[in-house]
């Protein structure tokens, strides 16, 4: 417990101590976020906060690791390393989205093939258990990318990636601790403290974004704690920590990172509704309705933040009605909230401009 607590603390002294420093060398050297018709935020930004979340993080997981539960752990902090380089290469220099997909490719293999990241089994969704290891690496690979994007994807205003990757961090990072597995809620604390001090000067007026280093590496940490939580559920059952599981963990892990994923989900299949590519920059996310809706950036982050915890209650809650009914009850509620929201942002902008 004590290195856990020591992880969290050492990460936000560390980052809370290291934003200033990034903030002045961005604005000195001109490495900046700047407004756009896309963008939420009016005025020049540095955008390297990112990196200032990774050396917190990576440095607090070496130091307080106990040397006994180390592990597949070097494997882990290998892979962040590969998405700490991309992202703060494309945050000074914008890089294509094919190298950065790449590179995301390779930092998930490392997880797949050395880390032990892996899903082996649909625990029961659709009376599928276990599943071929071609499909296992294929599906993982699937999660992981998508995971680490949707992070990349809901960073538009202050404070809601780090919000969001606050809150499903902290909850895994307590449910690793219950079942002893020290190592990954060290992880999960150490980048929650990170994030924690980040967000001191994230919250309007910001004073410097996370950037693709940021939310490359919070998208890529949640997709670890996701599939750690939903494969060691395979051997909860009848273990010493039994009464820690959940039933119809993979639904449950949905509905702990809904906003992320049915975000990106939601976007993606609108967009080809439209006949465009579902990588089409536009401004159709939850978070953008909510601006156009009249709320400020911190008023929007709190509300979905306080949706996502609802979220989170529902899947605790109801559990026992088994996966797909869970993942099915999530899902449309999820649809039912953001289409009300659509109307309300486009009822708004139709009176706005009358």
């Amino acid at each position: 417990m004590y290195d856990i607590i020591l992880a969290f603390l050492t990460s936000f002294i560390l980052t809370f101590l290291a934003i200033p420093s990034i903030i002045s060398v961005a604005i000195k050297k001109r490495l900046m976020d700047e407004p756009g018709e896309r963008r939420s935020h009016q005025v020049s930004t540095p955008s390297l906060g990112g990196i200032g979340i990774f050396a917190g993080t990576i440095f607090s997981i070496i130091l307080w690791t106990p040397f006994k539960y180390f592990g597949d752990l070097q494997y882990i902090l290998c892979s962040f390393i590969i998405i700490f380089l991309i992202g703060a290469k494309d945050d000074i220099d914008p890089m294509s989205p094919y190298k950065k997909f790449v590179g995301q490719i390779f930092a998930a293999l490392i997880l797949i093939f050395k880390a032990k990241v892996i899903l082996t089994s649909f625990q029961g969704i659709f009376g599928i258990y276990e599943i071929p290891y071609a499909v296992s690496v294929l599906l993982t690979l699937l999660t992981i990318l998508v995971i680490i994007n949707a992070f990349n994807l809901i960073d538009g205003i202050n404070g809601l990636s780090g919000s969001i990757g606050i809150l499903i961090s902290v909850v895994l990072g307590v449910w690793f601790y219950q079942i002893d597995r020290i190592e990954i809620a060290i992880v999960a604390f150490a980048l929650s403290g990170s994030i924690l001090a980040f967000l001191k000067y994230n919250v309007t007026p910001a004073k410097i974004f996370m950037g693709d280093t940021g939310s490359l590496l919070l998208g890529l940490v949640c997709s670890i704690l996701a599939i750690k939580f939903i494969e060691l559920h395979r051997d909860l059952p009848g273990s010493q920590y039994a009464e820690f599981a959940f039933e119809s963990a993979p639904s449950v892990a949905v509905g702990i990172l809904i906003l992320p994923l049915f975000d990106t989900l939601r976007v993606f299949t609108m967009r080809l509704m439209k006949g465009k590519s579902p990588f089409y920059p536009d401004r159709t996310h939850i978070h953008h309705l909510l601006i156009d809706s009249g709320l400020t950036h911190m008023q929007a982050t709190s509300t979905l933040v306080m949706v996502n915890m609802m979220f989170i209650f529902i899947v605790v809650k109801l559990q026992h009605i088994g996966s797909v009914n869970l993942l099915v009850l999530v899902l449309g509620i999820a649809l039912i909230l953001s289409t009300i929201l659509y109307f309300i942002a486009n009822n708004r902008k139709k009176e706005a401009s009358s």
